[in-house]
C-alpha cells in the first residue's frame, strides 16, 4: 500500500524525514522547503536472529549439540551424499580413539561414548537426508564443579561466557568443554570414509600416539611429571593428508589453508596454526623457500619440495597437505590460583574434577576429523563448480582419478 501525506500534515516540519520501512525508496526536499512529500511502502520491518557458531561447513554441514554434563552430545550432518555405506560401528572406531579414561595421561572420566544413529540411513546406507547422531553422557559428577559455580577459572571460558550471555552452564564448562568434540569426531568419521572412497584420501596425525617408541615415552614422561603435581602441559599436533585432489579451495576468502585454520582454531584449547614451512619460512629467502616444479615419470606436474604444505594460492596442488596445531596447557588444574568471583571479589581457587593433564593426545582424532570435514566440504564445492561441465583435460583432472 502506498500513502501520500497531505501537505498540511508536513508543512510545518523542518526536520529531515527518516526511513520508516525496510526497502523503502525515499526522496527528501531541502530542509528549507516549506512543503515536502514522502512516498514509501508500508512494510513491517522484521528482525531475524540466527543461532550462530554451532554449524560448520557449506555443502557438507555439521551442527554439534549438547554439553559436558547434559543428557548427551552429538551432531546433525546435512548434505551427505546418498548410498554411502554407514553403520554405527564406522563412527564408533573414531569415537573410541577420542574418549576419556584410556590411560593415566588422560581424564579419568569413564564414558563409553557409545553412539546411536537416529536418522539419515536405511538398511546400512545413507539416504541423503540429515543424519542425527547421539552419544549419551553417562559419567557426570556435578559435585566436582561446586568450587567454580561462582568463580572464574583462569584462562577458561567461564568469564567470557558470562560477559557475553549473562549466564553459563557451570558443570563441566558447558559448550566450552572438550566433550563438545564428540559430535565433530562422529561427523569426521563419515567424512573420512567418503574421502577414502572417492579419492583415496588419508589423514594422519600424531602426538604421544607417536610411531617412534622412544619419543613417545619421552612425551609420556613429560606429561607424568606435571600430572602428579596437579599441573598440565601443552602440545603440538602434526597432521598430514595424503592424496588430496588438486583444486580444493576457493580464493579469496575461502582458501583451503584459511578454512583449515578456522577449523583447527575452533577446537577447544587450540591456540596456534601453521601450514607448510609456517613461521620458520620467514627465515628463508624466496629462492630457498620456493617449491620448484618438475614433470614426474607419469607426466604429472609436481613440486620437488613442499614448503607450501600442499596449498598454493589457496588451492590444493596435489602434494601432501601438512600443517601443525598448537594446544595450550589444560587450564583446569589442581594448583591453587588467584582469580575473581562473579561478585567481583579477588579470591583463590583450587579446582577439582577430572581433567586431562595434556589435551593433545585426545585431540589427535579431533584434528583429523576437522581436517576431514574441511576437505569434504571443499571437495563438494569443487565438484559442484568445476566439474559440472566437461573438464579442460589438458590442465584439469577429474576428482577420483587416483
Amino acid at each position: 500500500m502506498t500513502t501520500v501525506p497531505k501537505p498540511q500534515q508536513v508543512a510545518h516540519s523542518r526536520a529531515r524525514l527518516a526511513p520508516r520501512a525496510i526497502g523503502a525508496l525515499l526522496e527528501f526536499a531541502p530542509a528549507s522547503s516549506s512543503l515536502r512529500f514522502a512516498v514509501h511502502r508500508c512494510r513491517t520491518a522484521r528482525l531475524e536472529v540466527k543461532a550462530s557458531g554451532n554449524t560448520f561447513g557449506n555443502y557438507f554441514q555439521v551442527a554439534t549439540y549438547g554439553e559436558s554434563h547434559g543428557g548427551g552430545v552429538g551432531c546433525v550432518i546435512s548434505g551427505c551424499p546418498p548410498r554411502i555405506p554407514l553403520t554405527e560401528a564406522d563412527l564408533q572406531v573414531e569415537l573410541d580413539r577420542r574418549r576419556p579414561g584410556q590411560s593415566r595421561i588422560t581424564s579419568t572420566r569413564k564414558e563409553t561414548d557409545t553412539c546411536k544413529i537416529l536418522s539419515g540411513t536405511h538398511e546400512g546406507v545413507t539416504t541423503g537426508t540429515p543424519i542425527l547422531v547421539i552419544v549419551p553422557n553417562t559419567d557426570q559428577i556435578g559435585s566436582d564443579h561446586r568450587e567454580i559455580a561462582n568463580v572464574y577459572r583462569p584462562s577458561h571460558a567461564d568469564a567470557t561466557y558470562d560477559f557475553k550471555y549473562g549466564v553459563r552452564a557451570v558443570q563441566g564448562g558447558g559448550r566450552s568443554s572438550g566433550r563438545e568434540t564428540v559430535g565433530r569426531v562422529a561427523a569426521g568419521a563419515l567424512a573420512k570414509k567418503i574421502l577414502k572412497l572417492k579419492c583415496g584420501l588419508e589423514i594422519e596425525s600424531n602426538i604421544v600416539r607417536c610411531p617412534d617408541p622412544e619419543y613417545a615415552e619421552k612425551m609420556i614422561d613429560a606429561i607424568d611429571r606435571v600430572r602428579v603435581r596437579g599441573d598440565s602441559v601443552g602440545g603440538v599436533i602434526t597432521c598430514v593428508a595424503r592424496n588430496v585432489p588438486r583444486g580444493l579451495g576457493s580464493p579469496v576468502f575461502d582458501k583451503l589453508e584459511s578454512e583449515l585454520a578456522k577449523a583447527m582454531l575452533s577446537i577447544p584449547a587450540s591456540n596456534g596454526f601453521e601450514i607448510g614451512s609456517g613461521f620458520a619460512g620467514t627465515d628463508l629467502t624466496g629462492s630457498e623457500h620456493n617449491d620448484e616444479f618438475y614433470m614426474d615419470k607419469a607426466g604429472s606436474v609436481r613440486t620437488r619440495t613442499n614448503r607450501s604444505g600442499g596449498v598454493q594460492g589457496g588451492i590444493s596442488n596435489g602434494e601432501i597437505v601438512h600443517f601443525k596445531v598448537a594446544f595450550k596447557p589444560t587450564p583446569s588444574i589442581g594448583v591453587k590460583q588467584n582469580t575473581v568471583s562473579r561478585e567481583r571479589q579477588n579470591v583463590e581457587l583450587l579446582a577439582r574434577g577430572r581433567h586431562d593433564p595434556c589435551v593433545a593426545p585426545r585431540a589427535v582424532p579431533v584434528v583429523e576429523s576437522m581436517a576431514a570435514l574441511v576437505l569434504m566440504d571443499q571437495l563438494m564445492a569443487h565438484v559442484a563448480q568445476c566439474e559440472m561441465f566437461a573438464l579442460n583435460t589438458a590442465l584439469q583432472e577429474p576428482v577420483g582419478s587416483f
